[in-house]
Protein backbone atom coordinates (compact mmCIF):
# COMPACT_ATOMS: atom_id res chain seq x y z
CA UNK A 1 0.00 0.00 0.00
CA UNK A 2 0.98 3.29 -0.72
CA UNK A 3 1.16 6.13 1.41
CA UNK A 4 0.00 9.84 0.33
CA UNK A 5 2.41 11.82 2.32
CA UNK A 6 0.87 15.35 3.55
CA UNK A 7 1.79 18.02 1.02
CA UNK A 8 1.74 20.57 3.80
CA UNK A 9 4.75 18.95 6.09
CA UNK A 10 8.30 18.84 5.10
CA UNK A 11 9.41 15.59 5.02
CA UNK A 12 13.33 14.91 6.55
CA UNK A 13 16.02 12.79 4.69
CA UNK A 14 16.92 9.86 6.54
CA UNK A 15 20.31 9.58 5.64
CA UNK A 16 21.59 13.16 5.24
CA UNK A 17 18.52 14.84 8.08
CA UNK A 18 17.81 17.75 5.10
CA UNK A 19 14.55 18.66 5.13
CA UNK A 20 13.11 18.84 1.86
CA UNK A 21 9.38 20.26 1.08
CA UNK A 22 7.13 17.50 0.06
CA UNK A 23 5.88 19.24 -3.46
CA UNK A 24 2.61 18.27 -5.88
CA UNK A 25 3.98 17.40 -9.28
CA UNK A 26 1.68 17.13 -12.60
CA UNK A 27 3.43 14.66 -15.38
CA UNK A 28 1.87 14.29 -18.63
CA UNK A 29 2.56 11.44 -20.66
CA UNK A 30 2.17 10.52 -24.36
CA UNK A 31 3.13 7.69 -26.88
CA UNK A 32 2.18 7.55 -30.20
CA UNK A 33 4.92 4.88 -31.57
CA UNK A 34 4.99 0.68 -30.41
CA UNK A 35 2.46 -0.01 -27.90
CA UNK A 36 1.30 3.00 -26.44
CA UNK A 37 -0.67 1.69 -23.80
CA UNK A 38 1.88 -0.27 -22.10
CA UNK A 39 4.85 2.69 -23.03
CA UNK A 40 2.18 4.49 -20.91
CA UNK A 41 1.36 1.95 -18.46
CA UNK A 42 4.73 1.30 -17.95
CA UNK A 43 5.61 5.50 -17.01
CA UNK A 44 3.67 4.90 -14.35
CA UNK A 45 4.83 2.00 -13.14
CA UNK A 46 8.16 3.37 -13.38
CA UNK A 47 7.51 6.66 -11.24
CA UNK A 48 5.63 5.02 -8.92
CA UNK A 49 8.86 2.89 -8.39
CA UNK A 50 10.78 5.93 -8.08
CA UNK A 51 12.11 6.43 -4.53
CA UNK A 52 10.76 10.03 -2.42
CA UNK A 53 7.86 9.91 -5.69
CA UNK A 54 4.51 9.14 -4.36
CA UNK A 55 2.12 8.76 -7.46
CA UNK A 56 -1.38 9.87 -6.18
CA UNK A 57 -3.50 9.32 -8.91
CA UNK A 58 -3.64 8.44 -13.10
CA UNK A 59 -5.69 10.49 -15.35
CA UNK A 60 -8.19 9.14 -17.93
CA UNK A 61 -6.82 7.75 -21.32
CA UNK A 62 -6.89 10.47 -24.21
CA UNK A 63 -6.28 10.46 -27.90
CA UNK A 64 -5.23 13.11 -29.71
CA UNK A 65 -4.24 14.19 -33.07
CA UNK A 66 -0.43 15.15 -32.99
CA UNK A 67 0.08 18.93 -32.78
CA UNK A 68 3.14 20.71 -34.80
CA UNK A 69 4.21 17.22 -35.88
CA UNK A 70 5.85 16.03 -39.15
CA UNK A 71 3.17 14.59 -41.98
CA UNK A 72 2.45 11.12 -41.28
CA UNK A 73 2.60 11.24 -37.73
CA UNK A 74 0.29 8.87 -36.10
CA UNK A 75 -2.30 9.54 -32.59
CA UNK A 76 -0.71 10.05 -29.62
CA UNK A 77 -2.51 8.34 -26.53
CA UNK A 78 -2.46 10.71 -23.69
CA UNK A 79 -2.63 10.81 -19.71
CA UNK A 80 -1.62 12.95 -16.78
CA UNK A 81 -0.03 11.45 -13.10
CA UNK A 82 -0.60 13.51 -9.62
CA UNK A 83 2.22 12.91 -7.65
CA UNK A 84 3.88 14.11 -4.56
CA UNK A 85 7.28 14.39 -4.13
CA UNK A 86 10.68 15.33 -2.06
CA UNK A 87 13.00 15.20 -5.06
CA UNK A 88 14.83 18.13 -6.38
CA UNK A 89 13.19 19.75 -9.81
CA UNK A 90 16.02 18.72 -11.80
CA UNK A 91 15.90 15.17 -9.97
CA UNK A 92 13.05 14.83 -11.58
CA UNK A 93 13.48 15.46 -14.78
CA UNK A 94 16.49 13.09 -14.54
CA UNK A 95 14.41 10.45 -14.09
CA UNK A 96 11.35 10.99 -16.60
CA UNK A 97 14.33 11.39 -18.91
CA UNK A 98 15.51 7.63 -17.63
CA UNK A 99 11.65 6.66 -18.19
CA UNK A 100 11.73 7.83 -21.45
CA UNK A 101 15.16 6.40 -22.89
CA UNK A 102 13.95 2.91 -21.03
CA UNK A 103 11.14 2.88 -23.33
CA UNK A 104 12.60 3.30 -26.44
CA UNK A 105 12.54 7.03 -27.13
CA UNK A 106 14.95 8.38 -29.75
CA UNK A 107 15.20 11.86 -30.00
CA UNK A 108 15.53 13.41 -33.17
CA UNK A 109 16.44 17.30 -34.52
CA UNK A 110 13.13 16.97 -35.91
CA UNK A 111 10.38 18.97 -33.53
CA UNK A 112 7.69 16.96 -32.30
CA UNK A 113 8.80 14.18 -34.19
CA UNK A 114 6.79 10.85 -33.43
CA UNK A 115 8.05 8.93 -29.99
CA UNK A 116 7.51 5.99 -27.99
CA UNK A 117 6.98 7.57 -24.91
CA UNK A 118 7.12 11.34 -23.37
CA UNK A 119 6.99 12.29 -20.05
CA UNK A 120 7.13 16.22 -19.51
CA UNK A 121 6.99 17.75 -16.03
CA UNK A 122 3.96 19.96 -15.81
CA UNK A 123 4.40 21.36 -12.32
CA UNK A 124 6.38 20.85 -9.61
CA UNK A 125 4.67 22.77 -6.83
CA UNK A 126 5.23 26.12 -7.04
CA UNK A 127 8.92 26.02 -8.64
CA UNK A 128 10.01 28.12 -10.92
CA UNK A 129 12.94 27.39 -13.72
CA UNK A 130 14.05 28.76 -17.28
CA UNK A 131 17.41 27.49 -18.23
CA UNK A 132 18.24 25.19 -20.96
CA UNK A 133 17.33 21.79 -19.37
CA UNK A 134 14.16 22.85 -17.12
CA UNK A 135 11.30 25.31 -17.83
CA UNK A 136 8.55 25.12 -15.19
CA UNK A 137 5.97 25.57 -15.07
CA UNK A 138 5.86 24.06 -18.74
CA UNK A 139 5.59 26.42 -21.32
CA UNK A 140 3.76 25.06 -23.82
CA UNK A 141 1.06 23.17 -21.08
CA UNK A 142 -1.71 26.71 -20.73
CA UNK A 143 -2.32 25.74 -24.94
CA UNK A 144 -2.19 21.91 -24.86
CA UNK A 145 -5.92 20.30 -24.36
CA UNK A 146 -4.32 16.76 -24.35
CA UNK A 147 -2.01 18.08 -21.03
CA UNK A 148 -5.41 20.23 -19.83
CA UNK A 149 -8.31 18.26 -20.11
CA UNK A 150 -6.63 15.09 -18.22
CA UNK A 151 -5.49 17.18 -15.44
CA UNK A 152 -8.88 18.94 -15.34
CA UNK A 153 -10.28 15.18 -14.78
CA UNK A 154 -8.08 14.95 -12.03
CA UNK A 155 -8.34 18.25 -10.05
CA UNK A 156 -10.93 20.41 -11.58
CA UNK A 157 -9.80 23.55 -9.46
CA UNK A 158 -6.21 23.28 -10.45
CA UNK A 159 -4.14 26.39 -11.91
CA UNK A 160 -0.66 26.68 -13.54
CA UNK A 161 1.32 28.76 -11.54
CA UNK A 162 1.61 32.78 -13.72
CA UNK A 163 -0.43 31.43 -16.27
CA UNK A 164 -3.91 30.46 -14.58
CA UNK A 165 -7.19 28.13 -13.57
CA UNK A 166 -7.06 25.04 -15.92
CA UNK A 167 -10.63 25.06 -16.17
CA UNK A 168 -10.34 28.79 -17.59
CA UNK A 169 -7.24 27.84 -19.59
CA UNK A 170 -8.73 24.87 -21.35
CA UNK A 171 -12.14 27.05 -21.69
CA UNK A 172 -10.44 28.86 -24.23
CA UNK A 173 -8.96 25.71 -26.38
CA UNK A 174 -10.20 23.86 -29.59
CA UNK A 175 -11.00 20.15 -27.73
CA UNK A 176 -12.13 18.79 -31.10
CA UNK A 177 -9.01 16.84 -31.35
CA UNK A 178 -8.99 14.47 -28.78
CA UNK A 179 -11.08 11.86 -27.64
CA UNK A 180 -11.46 10.21 -24.17
CA UNK A 181 -11.02 7.04 -24.56
CA UNK A 182 -13.10 4.79 -21.94
CA UNK A 183 -12.12 1.62 -23.25
CA UNK A 184 -8.39 2.37 -21.89
CA UNK A 185 -7.37 2.33 -18.33
CA UNK A 186 -4.03 3.12 -16.81
CA UNK A 187 -3.86 1.36 -12.99
CA UNK A 188 -2.23 2.93 -10.60
CA UNK A 189 -0.65 -0.37 -8.16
Amino acid sequence: MTETPNPHIVDADTLTGEMRPIRRTVLALGSNLGERMENLQGAVRALADTPDVWVTSVSPVYESEPVDAPEGSGPYLNAVVLADTTLAATRLLDRALAIEDAYGRERSEVRNAPRTLDVDLIVVGDRRADDDTLRLPHPRAAQRAFVLRPWHDLEPDAAIPTQGKVADLLASLDESGITRRDDLHLELE
